[in-house]
């Protein structure tokens, strides 16, 4: 991809606040047309707003991702209003570390709906408009954000029925997030799309920073920077499959490199997103 995305489509989830609402901006100021993404509709309009204001192009779809309902819903959305995509962010997420046991709409634990099965089934229902424009222009990537904070999952206990511990539940869904993107990256490669994911930096200044971990260390601009860069830099347009610490590839946590507890987690994916 060129500096100038003019002409170029991107969605980025979560935008309305944070790193998402960061990520959108900087992709509209290079010209590309995005599509904000939240559960909010007053927040998508006000981000859609500012976005407009300062020159760019922008739509808002809204949509829980923690119901698997609202995520084919948004991708049904996507592919009746939009004729290409170039750019997708699985940017939104949600970590509540010292909290309680919660549950999606749907029945899962809300850390493996939400930061997990959402993204890999969105990417999936929009798998066939991301290779059509790659067909077209030569690449389209997708970008997964996930954590340095991973912890080996229990796939026979992925919802952590027993035992439930926060911050075990938000890494064990962001390294299932890396493990996904590995065997997404594989089946989308000969399509012509990228896939692969990053860490943003670590406790960056947004609010679910802020409610679940604690104060910020560094400014939530730094994970915009990343993931501007992993879904443009022209040096990266032969890399799929990879995890990213910011700006430099990085090895995940030892069970990523697993390739039967990574096809175990796609079918339970799959299961899951059938059964929802």
């Amino acid at each position: 991809m060129t500096d100038d995305l003019r002409g170029h489509v991107a969605l980025v989830t979560g935008a309305t606040d944070g790193i998402g609402r960061l990520t959108a901006a900087r992709l509209s100021a290079r010209g590309a047309t995005v599509l904000v993404h939240g559960r909010n509709r007053e927040k998508v309009d006000a981000v859609v707003a500012e976005i407009e204001q300062d020159g760019g192009k922008a739509r808002g779809v809204v949509a829980d991702l923690a119901a698997i309902g609202q995520v084919r819903r948004l991708a049904h959305e996507v592919l009746e209003t939009t004729p290409r995509l170039d750019i997708l962010i699985n940017n939104a997420g949600v970590g509540d570390p010292r909290g309680p046991r919660r549950e999606s709409d749907d029945g899962y634990e809300l850390h493996f709906a939400v930061n997990t099965l959402a993204p890999v089934a969105l990417t999936r229902l929009l798998a066939d408009r991301l290779a059509e424009t790659a067909q077209d222009v030569g690449l389209a990537r997708v970008v997964m954000v996930a954590s340095v904070a991973q912890a080996e999952i229990d796939l026979d206990d992925p919802m952590l029925t027993h035992g439930y511990d926060g911050m075990r539940a938000y890494a064990q869904s962001k390294l299932a997030l890396v493990m996904a993107t590995m065997e997404l990256a594989e089946a989308l490669k000969p399509r012509g799309v990228t896939v692969n994911a990053l860490h943003p930096g670590t406790l960056l200044n947004t609010k679910m920073v802020r409610e679940g971990f604690g104060s910020a260390l560094g400014p939530a601009d730094a994970g915009a920077e990343a993931e501007e860069h992993l879904a443009t830099a022209p040096m990266l347009a032969d890399i799929t499959g990879a995890y990213f610490d910011r700006m430099d590839q990085a090895e995940p946590e030892v069970q990523a490199r697993d390739g039967d507890a990574r096809r175990r987690l796609m079918a339970l994916l799959d299961q899951l997103a059938e059964a929802a």
